[in-house]
């Protein structure tokens, strides 16, 4: 039976998505476009022989519309034969990637292809591709949730009160991920995985003389009181300090099979062992992760126990901390090398930003096992499992 393994990891260093932001001098085409000449750079393979190069993006309007991927291919010297596409499963856009490239590997249908992703939030602000007054739901929708679905903000604050996650546990939450990000930095553990782009060569949110005194003078960033009357339950904790920031950036992996792998001597990182996407209550909306776990698990015949080494985007600190408190998880195993609240959450490229961390830390740490899960907008998660070769 054919497998899929990850051959070549790489990501920018993630930037500020602000004017002033280290990448945001550098349209996204060409940001997504580094990353697949590092990837084969550092492989060897020769573009030709790859079938098919599948991206992640969210905003997809502006410099990231017109299939963004398909011009980063092009960008990046690939011959013209090489295809590429652009998926949006919002914040899982390039996780999902993985999972369509891995999965086509799988069945035959490709021999070697690249999943990536790329957002620069700084040059194509969040929410470009829904201008003002338009409704992007639709009216089965509002017939079906009449009170009207809420903002992503609001629904970080209902799993905190829901899991009675106080402001105090997401503020150290988002101190431990800057201290670990800020570690790895310094221990050169980045090294490997991140392809420095015009001078630009560490991660810019990254904060290490953050402190939750510091923290804990930030003003809540979603109070309203509309949803305050709405949801009396809510407690105002979430704040810009431990939600992840708007960033820059983009990544990329390749995958083949471990066959085509020893034929043309590439080392194989790890092995796309298991897969699963869900659906979850689009309210909550960020909850996904709790099912995806589950399944994927479930899809490998694996525990949480089997498990080195996990990641779990920190879109909120709410989130991570209300999966670790229905899994049991021990924290110490989670996002060990910070995570989206301290090296940024560029949205299409996070996906794969995760996973080229998470292939990486295991080869680090020697681990065999790898889960990899986001919330994603829309009440979805996806869910991916490596294994170390």
């Amino acid at each position: 039976m054919r497998d899929a393994v990850i051959v070549e990891a790489v990501r920018t260093p993630v930037g500020k998505g602000k004017p002033n932001g280290s990448l945001a001098h550098i349209h996204p085409v060409e940001l997504l476009a580094h990353t697949l000449r590092s990837l084969v750079e550092r492989s060897g393979v020769d573009p030709a022989r790859i079938d098919d190069v599948i991206g992640g993006c969210v905003d997809q309007v502006a410099e990231q519309a017109m299939n963004t991927t398909r011009y980063a291919v092009l960008s990046a010297g690939f011959p013209e034969s090489v295809p590429a596409t652009t998926v949006d499963r919002q914040c899982g856009s390039s996780q999902q990637a993985v999972h369509f490239a891995a999965q086509g590997v799988i069945s035959g249908a490709y021999d070697m292809a690249v999943a990536c992703g790329v957002e620069s939030m700084s040059r194509v602000p969040m929410w470009s591709n829904v201008p003002a007054g338009a409704d992007p739901f639709g009216p089965g929708v509002a017939e079906r949730f009449p009170e009207g679905l809420v903002p992503q903000g609001i629904s970080a604050e209902l799993i905190a009160a829901k899991w009675s996650i106080g402001r105090e546990r997401m503020d150290a939450f988002a101190t431990t991920s800057h201290q670990r990000a800020a570690r790895a930095w310094d221990q050169g553990l980045f090294d490997a995985e991140v392809a420095p782009i015009e001078g630009v060569t560490r991660d810019e949110s990254v904060r290490p003389a953050t402190t939750p005194e510091i923290l804990a003078g930030l003003k809540p960033a979603y109070e309203d009181a509309v949803f305050g009357e709405r949801f009396p339950q809510i407690d105002w904790s979430v704040t810009a300090g431990n939600t992840s920031p708007i960033n820059d950036g983009a990544s990329a992996v390749l995958i083949t099979t471990s066959e085509n792998a020893a034929r043309l001597g590439l080392r194989p990182l790890a092995r796309l062992h298991s897969f699963a996407v869900t659906g979850s209550d689009p309210l909550l909306m960020l909850t996904g992760v709790l099912p995806a776990t589950e399944k994927v698990l479930r899809n490998a015949s694996l525990s949480l126990d089997d498990i080195d080494l996990f990641e779990v985007n920190e879109a909120f600190a709410s989130v991570v901390l209300a999966w670790l408190q229905e899994t049991g998880v021990d924290p110490e195993k989670v996002n060990v090398h910070g995570g989206a609240i301290s090296l940024g959450h560029p949205l299409g490229a996070s996906g794969t930003r995760l996973m080229t961390t998470l292939v990486h830390a295991m080869r680090v740490r020697g681990a065999r096992f790898g889960l990899q899960t986001m919330c994603e907008a829309g009440g979805l998660a996806n869910a991916t499992i490596l294994e170390a070769l």
